[in-house]
C-alpha cells in the first residue's frame, strides 16, 4: 500500500480512471487551479490545495479519453498541462486526456538490452520516410533487422512548435509530437521493434526546453535558474530554492518513457548542462529510477557529454552515475580529419593520423586529461579501465552532419575508398558504433539544421547558426555566410528525407554495412568487444593494424591504410607475425568489388607486406598450409 500511495502522491498530468478523470499539477504561483473543459460546455473542476505543497489535485466524473483541456491559474490565464500526454494542436492548444491503457501489447517475452553488443541507428522520425510518421517507421524496421541492427536511437519526440525540428526544441516533455502520429502510435513502433529483436531508446532533453511554447514558468517561477551558464538559453533547476518538485518532473519523464512506452533505454543530451550540487546528482536519479521503473526489463543509459567526464561510467554504488556509454567525439573528429584533410573549428587538436585510431580503439577517449588547445584548458577524465562498450563511436551523427554547411555527408566530402575503408574500422572495433540514418546507403540527401519557429525567433536561430559556423574558414567568408540554409524554410527539412529507392541504387554500400555488421555479430573474437585483446601499431603516418590477441592463437588482424599505398619491406612490426604455425588469410577487403571497390588483394603476399591505398582489410590466422 507504501508505494501505492507513493505513486499516487508522484503522479502529475490527467489519468484516466474508468469513467473519471484525475488531475494533479505543481502550480505555486497559483492561489487557485481550475481545469477548463474544451467541449464548448464550459464546464471547470476546481482541484484542491495539497496543502501548502504547490500541488492542486482533483478528480472529474463523468470524463473520458479525449477531453480537452487546460488548467486557469486564478485570473492569469489558461495554459496546457505542463505534464499532457498529448497537444493535438500542439504545444499552444488544449491538452487532451488520453486512455493509457488502451495500447494491447504483443512483448510480453521482451527481457530487454544490455549495452555489449549493440549496434545504434539513429533515427529523426520526421525526416526518416516521406511521410515522415512513427507508422511509417514501424514498416521499415524489418529493413533495420535485416541490415543488422540492435537498438534504435530516436532523435527527441516531445512536442515542440512549428511543422518540423530537429526536436531539441520540445517544451511539452511527456508529449510525443502530434505530427508524428496519434499517442499510441510510438507504442506501435517499440512494439514492433521489439517483436525483429530490435531495441529502442528515445534522446530526451533535460537542459533546457524550447523557447517556444514553454509556459512551465506560469506555474512555477523555480523550475528554471540563472545560477549556471547554459548556451541553450536558462538551465534547470535541480539544486536550488524548490528544486525538489522540479527534479521530481525531469526525473518523473524518464520514468514515464521507460514504464508507458517500454522503450529500452535513453540517451541523455548533453549531461555537462545538467548542473546539480546536491546529492545524489539528478543524473544518478535519473538512472536509478529508469532502471527501477523497466524491471524486470534491461534498459541502457547513453550519455552525451561534450568535455568526457568518465566518472558518468562508474556504478552508482562506487559513487559513479551508473550510465553504460558515452558518445565518443575523439573518435569522430579523429575520422573526420582523416576522410577530409581538414582540422579547422572544435577539430583543431585532430590530425587523423595512424596513432590516433590506435589509441581510439584501444582507450576508447584520445583526451584524458591532457591539455586541449582549442579550450584553453584540460579535457577529459581518465578512461583507460572502461570497458570498450562504453564508448559509443561513429563516423556521422545528427550534429556532426548538421554541422556543416548543407547538412553534408561524408561520402560528399571524401574518397569512396577512404571512407569504406574507415566503415570497416567502426563496424569491426570493439566499441559500440553508430550509424546515422542513410550513412549506410550514401544517401543524398544531406541533413542541415532545421527548426520552423515564428518569424522573429525564427530569424534569431538563422543568425545563430551562421555565427556558429563561422568557427570553420570555409563558412566564415560573406559569400559563405549568406548561404547558410534557413532552418525554418520547408525546403530545408523537406531535403533532408531518406528516399529508400536508393536502397537498390547503392547496393555496393549497403552491402558493405551489412557483411561488415554480419562479421561483427557472427566473428567469434571480433564480436567479444574485448578490448584487452587488443593491440595496435603505427605503418605510417595513415596506416595502421589492430591485431586481436586470441588465447588460443585464433587471431584477428585488421589492416587499414586511408593515405597512400604502402609497402613495407622489411616489415619489422611483430604484430605482422601470425601465431606459430599459422598464417593470415583474408577475411574481407573494403577493395572487393562487391563493395564498390577496383578489387582485393592481399596485403602479404610473397612473403611481403603491401597495404593497399585507401582500403582495410580484415585478416584471420588459418594453420599453414602443406606444401
Amino acid at each position: 500500500m507504501q508505494n501505492e500511495n507513493e505513486e499516487q502522491n508522484s503522479f502529475l498530468g490527467s489519468e484516466l480512471l474508468g469513467s473519471a478523470v484525475r488531475f494533479r499539477v505543481w502550480a505555486p504561483l497559483a492561489n487557485e487551479v481550475h481545469v477548463v473543459v474544451e467541449d464548448g460546455s464550459g464546464k471547470t473542476l476546481c482541484l484542491e490545495p495539497e496543502g501548502s505543497t504547490g500541488y492542486f489535485s482533483g478528480t472529474l466524473h463523468g470524463a473520458g479519453a479525449g477531453l480537452r483541456y487546460r488548467y486557469r491559474l486564478d485570473e492569469r490565464g489558461t495554459f496546457p498541462d505542463p505534464c499532457s500526454r498529448f497537444q493535438p494542436e500542439g504545444p499552444h492548444g488544449p491538452s487532451v486526456v488520453v486512455d493509457q491503457n488502451a495500447y494491447v501489447w504483443r512483448d510480453g517475452s521482451w527481457r530487454g538490452v544490455d549495452i555489449k553488443g549493440q549496434v545504434f541507428y539513429e533515427m529523426h522520425i520526421g525526416a526518416f520516410t516521406p511521410e515522415g510518421t512513427f507508422d511509417s517507421a514501424t514498416r521499415e524496421l524489418p529493413y533495420l533487422a535485416k541490415l543488422g541492427i540492435t537498438c534504435i536511437e530516436i532523435m527527441p519526440i516531445a512536442e515542440f512548435p512549428g511543422a518540423f525540428n530537429w526536436g531539441y526544441d520540445g517544451v511539452d516533455l511527456y508529449a510525443p509530437y502530434h505530427g508524428y502520429g496519434d499517442y499510441d502510435a510510438f507504442k506501435r513502433f517499440v512494439d514492433k521493434a521489439h517483436e525483429l529483436g530490435l531495441g529502442v531508446i528515445l534522446d530526451v532533453v533535460y537542459n533546457h526546453l524550447g523557447a517556444d511554447g514553454n509556459f512551465l514558468q506560469q506555474y512555477s517561477r523555480d523550475y528554471f535558474t540563472d545560477r549556471y551558464p547554459n548556451e541553450w538559453g536558462d538551465a534547470i533547476n535541480f539544486d536550488g530554492p524548490s528544486s525538489g518538485p522540479v527534479r521530481q518532473f525531469f526525473i518523473g519523464n524518464a520514468t514515464y518513457w521507460i514504464r508507458e512506452f517500454h522503450l529500452d533505454g535513453l540517451r541523455l543530451d548533453a549531461t555537462q548542462s545538467l548542473f546539480d550540487s546536491s546529492q545524489p546528482h539528478v543524473i544518478t536519479e535519473i538512472v536509478r529510477c529508469a532502471r527501477e521503473a523497466a524491471k524486470p526489463r534491461r534498459i541502457i543509459i547513453v550519455a552525451e557529454n561534450e568535455p568526457q567526464q568518465a566518472g558518468l561510467l562508474k556504478p552508482i554504488d562506487e559513487g559513479g552515475f551508473g550510465v553504460d556509454a558515452i558518445w565518443n567525439d575523439d573518435f569522430h573528429h579523429s575520422a573526420r580529419v582523416a576522410l577530409t584533410g581538414r582540422h579547422e573549428g572544435y577539430f583543431h587538436d585532430y590530425r587523423g593520423r595512424a596513432q590516433e585510431f590506435v589509441s581510439a580503439l584501444k582507450y576508447g577517449f584520445l583526451y584524458q586529461g591532457q591539455h586541449y588547445f582549442w579550450q584553453k584548458k584540460n579535457r577529459g577524465s581518465p578512461a583507460l579501465h572502461c570497458p570498450a562498450w562504453s564508448f559509443v563511436a561513429y563516423l556521422q551523427n545528427h550534429d556532426q552532419v548538421g554541422n556543416t554547411f548543407y547538412g553534408i555527408r561524408l561520402h560528399e566530402v571524401t574518397s569512396a575508398g577512404r571512407l569504406r575503408a574507415m566503415t570497416a574500422v567502426l563496424l569491426l572495433g570493439p566499441h559500440t558504433p553508430l550509424l546515422f540514418m542513410g550513412q549506410e546507403l550514401a544517401a543524398s540527401s544531406p541533413f542541415p539544421f532545421f527548426a520552423n519557429h515564428k518569424p522573429e525567433l525564427a530569424k534569431a536561430v538563422w543568425a545563430g547558426r551562421k555565427e556558429f559556423l563561422k568557427q570553420f574558414a570555409q563558412y566564415a567568408t560573406p559569400e559563405a555566410q549568406a548561404r547558410v540554409l534557413d532552418p525554418a524554410a520547408p525546403d530545408t527539412f523537406k531535403r533532408a528525407k531518406l528516399d529508400a529507392r536508393e536502397r537498390e541504387d547503392n547496393a555496393p554500400t549497403l552491402d558493405l554495412h551489412r557483411e561488415l555488421l554480419r562479421l561483427r555479430r557472427t566473428d567469434p573474437v571480433i564480436s567479444r568487444q574485448a578490448g584487452e585483446m587488443l593491440d595496435g601499431a603505427v605503418l605510417s603516418e595513415r596506416a595502421f593494424l589492430i591485431r586481436w590477441l586470441d588465447p588460443d592463437n585464433d587471431d584477428r588482424l585488421l589492416v587499414v591504410n586511408v593515405g597512400d599505398e604502402v609497402d613495407l619491406t622489411p616489415a619489422p612490426e611483430p604484430l605482422l607475425a601470425p601465431p606459430p604455425g599459422s598464417q593470415w588469410g583474408v577475411v574481407l577487403s573494403t577493395d572487393e568489388v562487391r563493395f564498390g571497390g577496383p578489387g582485393a588483394t592481399s596485403p602479404c603476399e610473397s612473403n611481403r607486406w603491401r597495404i593497399p591505398a585507401e582500403c582495410a582489410t580484415l585478416l584471420r590466422a588459418e594453420p599453414v598450409r602443406g606444401p
